[in-house]
């Protein structure tokens, strides 16, 4: 038998079906030919974190018994994954399965694949919405808390019993936006719902690709909440690039990008950096932070193969301040070390 070396190879021959979504920066579904591509090792995984490629797959077999793989594989240097790991978590599965891939996959067996040094467990917000996606794209009734969800929303229930609204039930809501009347509810709520729900919402909204009108909403309640709360919705900008510079243009009139909104941006907003001046700004800000938090943040995003070669180009930006140009300087000194 072909040695099977890509995930992909051994779902296939194991006779099952399977979807692929990226747990990493953001939520987000891949499709099979990008994944396969992220596997031959002829792309760069796209969202990066602390070099690891986060991954959940979702696959069933003939049974219709689903099964879930929560999975952390390392890259290298130029952010494609490491194939020796991978390698070894297949070794693993076959391994548990009997070196036979095309046996059915038991609960006894699952068991034992559930705890592998490649494994690692979402946030309570990402795996909400993970839920709420394959559900949807499975072709499956949202979850239980989805109904009352609604009606809090739609405004049906009274404000003050927030406290009931569940967490998976307004992922559900977000991950069909785009059915129903939720886009109109989604809205309509913000002016209504105490900022426990609307934070709720923001978490959501950040893996979403939300439209024009909800991203210049919340802009306009990015600008009113209290500074504690800004974080939540400038992440939930983060399929809206334009809006997201303006609302860090905003921050830095108001002397608000300090480090918890700098990491916040590098998480979630960081396609917002390829405009130069959304980035010098983003930049600049930065190089006030001390030495090492620079250090770790522009290694954080020049991983980032979307926004690369725009951070490589900073490097030689003749125009730069003499505050960046120091920070940069001490970055240099330690990766010349």
């Amino acid at each position: 038998m072909t040695e099977i070396t890509t995930l992909t190879q051994f779902l296939n021959t194991a006779n099952t079906q399977f979807h692929v979504y990226d747990l990493g920066r953001r939520v987000q579904h891949i499709d099979m030919l990008a994944f396969a591509q992220i596997e031959q090792l002829n792309t760069p995984y796209p969202s990066p974190i602390q070099g690891h490629a986060q991954f959940a797959i979702v696959f069933w077999d003939a049974s219709e018994q689903h099964y879930i793989w929560f999975l952390k594989l390392p890259l290298d240097e130029r952010g494609l994954l490491s194939p020796a790991p991978r390698t070894q978590f297949i070794r693993m599965v076959l391994e548990a399965l009997g070196s036979d891939p095309t046996k059915p996959i038991s609960k006894a067996d699952q068991d034992r694949l559930a705890n592998h040094p490649f494994a690692f467990k979402p946030s309570a917000e990402k795996l909400a919405l993970f839920n709420a996606l394959v559900r949807k794209q499975l072709g499956q009734p949202a979850s239980p808390q989805y109904e009352f969800a609604y009606q809090y929303l739609s405004g049906q229930v009274n404000p003050q019993r927030w406290q009931d609204v569940g967490l998976q039930g307004i992922a559900d809501i977000c991950a069909r936006i785009n059915e129903l009347d939720h886009l109109e509810q989604i809205k309509k709520s913000f002016d209504f719902a105490p900022i426990e729900v609307q934070i709720a919402l923001c978490q959501q909204l950040e893996h979403i690709a939300i439209p024009d009108d909800v991203a210049a909403l919340l802009l306009q309640k990015l600008q009113q909440v209290q500074a504690e709360h800004r974080g939540y919705f400038l992440r939930a900008l983060a399929a809206q690039p334009k809006q997201a510079q303006q609302a860090i243009e905003y921050l830095n009139q108001q002397e608000a990008l300090d480090a918890n909104m700098l990491i916040t941006i590098a998480g979630r907003n960081w396609t917002a950096l390829k405009q130069d001046q959304t980035r010098t700004i983003y930049l600049e800000a930065l190089a006030k932070q001390e030495q090492h938090f620079f250090n770790q943040i522009f290694a954080d995003i020049v991983a980032i193969p979307a926004i690369r070669t725009e951070m490589l180009m900073t490097l030689r930006d003749p125009n730069r301040s003499e505050q960046l140009s120091k920070a940069i300087g001490g970055l240099f000194k330690v990766t010349k070390a």
